[in-house]
């Protein structure tokens, strides 16, 4: 391989992790700590923020259209100017030059577009910063704290499940594989080192590092594992859809709203779709038939989920393909009811309905969902049914488990002992140590890249394992140096030098950091929690180092003899044949 094409191979490699490492480096060094706090909040405190910031900026707009029309529009609402200049353009008028708040007034006459401009502005940044956090390296409990949540399981709705009171041993054996399926939705929804374990005999205890975001814990509980399809009672949901509209405000969980038109066998259930802050809202009521339904089938029955788009509509869809039973049971019900609705519920909430047009056997296609909740339906569909209902019995956010002392005084150990191999580098080596260093500094940035690629949870035993690689990617330089002092002290050339130490060190380094990568891969493969993170970080450092040791410092060496014309070897203190 030329030169040229390493050189850009390595051009692309510092360019692909640029890209990756970015949103940490923004995330932690350039979002303001209150932001960050706001991102970490659940979808009902970022609607209130957005709401309340959107109405104190257009009370100060209104005040300034009042008391100063010709003022210059604030640098904090400029973007009201692409919507204003977007509204003229429509309406093929021209656009001012320099745009003034009687200018927006009028390219914006009507409040509600003002308003609804301004909150989707904040709306949108708190979900940029969402977004932001979720591709940055996350920092585990002991570094940064987290979430901990406290779930309980429902024995009621195990009694309900078995159709008898469960003794000790069901009730026991229903906790532990809740514990296993909980684990396995964590472990997907890409939250590395969570802490599970169980609590009391009916309790599970979480523990989730990372900023507490509520949501986290929502999302790998959603539907309970749980998905039902019923039957629309279409008779009794259009006489109840009348009396809504009659009744502002009616709730069947209300005396005075009271209705004789629901007959034995039917139930009343919410309708909802989410609004854009992922929040569901109450679209209206409908009638259900109790016993016309399948259920079960978030578990035993499916084979298989997935998530892709209408291409009539390009919106989420969960598919989903059942086994021969499964699909017996589904196809039994579309047959016998077509032309009748079938109403998605989840949570006792009916997420979508629509008519059957034909009887459904094993692939199912469902509608009715944003992408974020289509995702997680399908997620929690393929890693199977809780055996037990789950609720959130304590959910609160949690500090540090190490002291910040404790934590200031490792990293900065960290760093003196990086700090203090590339001196020794340079001391020893010379020049050569300066191609060592840079390798050196190349091996941790590919190093933060990998881990941000994977959105990895950094903790105190993680960083220990980047400080380790360090120190195992210098021990490559130095067996390579080594060899290219002596055969530099036979009276090779400088060149032939290089060539040879590379040459003859080349199998020696493999020998031993593939050794170390398979106990490395072991370990992280048996391992839990911190050993885990440990052995990752170390699986993944000895691959890098072992990129930059052989070919960025052969790179480098080869630049300097081929290119810049060095004939003599700055690599050791002691009189060297050359």
């Amino acid at each position: 391989m030329s030169k040229r094409i390493r050189f850009l191979l390595v051009l692309a490699l510092v360019g692909i992790g640029v890209y990756f490492i970015y949103p940490s480096v923004r995330w932690y060094f350039f979002v303001p700590e209150p932001m960050k706090k706001l991102a970490g909040q659940p979808r009902e405190q970022v609607r209130d923020y957005a709401r309340g910031r959107a109405q104190g900026d257009w009370t100060r707009l209104s005040d300034l259209g009042r008391t100063a029309p010709e003022a210059d529009v604030p640098a904090d609402l400029a973007f009201l100017v692409e919507k204003a200049e977007s509204n003229l353009r429509r309406a093929k008028k021209d656009v001012p030059a320099k745009w003034t708040v009687r200018d927006i007034s009028q390219a914006m006459p009507r409040r509600s577009e003002v308003f609804a401009e301004i909150e989707n502005h904040y709306h949108g940044e708190i979900m940029d910063l969402k977004d932001l956090r979720s591709r940055a390296i996350q920092l585990g409990l002991d570094l940064s704290g987290g979430l901990s949540v406290t779930l309980e399981a429902d024995i009621d709705s195990l009694e309900t499940r078995l159709g008898h009171s469960p003794d000790s041993l069901e009730r026991d054996d229903a906790v532990k594989r809740a514990l296993e399926i909980i684990t396995n939705r964590i472990d997907q929804f890409g939250t590395s080192e969570p802490q599970i374990r169980r609590g009391g005999a009916e309790t599970i205890l979480i523990e989730i590092p990372g900023d507490p975001d509520p949501e986290r814990a929502k999302s790998f509980l959603m539907g309970k594992g749980s998905l039902n399809f019923h039957i629309v009672d279409e008779e009794a949901t259009s006489k109840l859809i009348d009396f809504q509209r009659q009744n502002p405000g009616y709730s069947p969980d209300n005396p005075v709203f009271a209705v004789d038109f629901i007959p034995a066998g039917s139930v009343i259930r919410g309708y909802y779709q989410r609004d854009a802050y992922g929040i569901d809202q109450l679209v209206r009521y409908i009638v259900i038939f109790e016993d016309y339904h399948v259920d079960g089938l978030s578990g035993e029955h499916i084979r298989s989920a997935q998530v892709s788009r209408d291409p009539t509509n390009n919106r989420p869809t969960v598919n989903f393909v059942l086994d021969s039973e499964g699909g017996e049971l589904f196809y039994n019900l579309t047959d016998k009811y077509r032309e009748k609705s079938l109403a998605i519920v989840m949570d006792d909430r009916v997420k979508a309905y629509a008519q059957i047009q034909s009887a459904i056997r094993e692939s199912v296609q469902i509608t009715g969902f944003n992408q974020e909740e289509a995702q997680n339906l399908a997620l929690v569909l393929r890693t199977a049914a809780l055996p037990v209902n789950l609720t959130i019995a304590n959910q609160q956010a949690v500090g540090p488990t190490m002291g910040r002392d404790a934590i200031d005084k490792a990293l900065n150990a960290s760093l003196l002992g990086f700090l203090l191999v590339v001196a020794f580098m340079l001391v020893c080596y010379k020049g050569a140590g300066i191609n060592a260093d840079i390798a050196l500094f190349l091996n941790v940035f590919f190093m933060v890249a990998t881990l941000s690629v994977f959105n990895f949870t950094l903790t105190l035993t993680s960083i220990a394992g980047i400080v380790l690689t360090v120190g195992m990617a210098v021990d490559a330089n130095v067996i390579i140096f080594e060899r290219i002092k002596e055969e530099y002290h036979l009276g090779k050339s400088a060149k032939a030098s290089i060539e040879a130490g590379f040459s003859k060190a080349f199998w020696a380094i493999m020998d031993s950091n593939i050794t170390t990568l398979i106990a490395a891969i072991f370990l992280s493969q048996l391992g839990k929690g911190p050993i885990q993170g440990f052995a990752i970080t170390l699986s993944i450092g000895i691959i890098t180092s072992m990129f930059t040791a052989i070919f960025v410092s052969r790179l480098i060496f080869d630049f300097r003899t081929d290119v810049m014309g060095m004939t003599k070897l700055s690599i050791s203190w002691r009189r060297l044949q050359g």
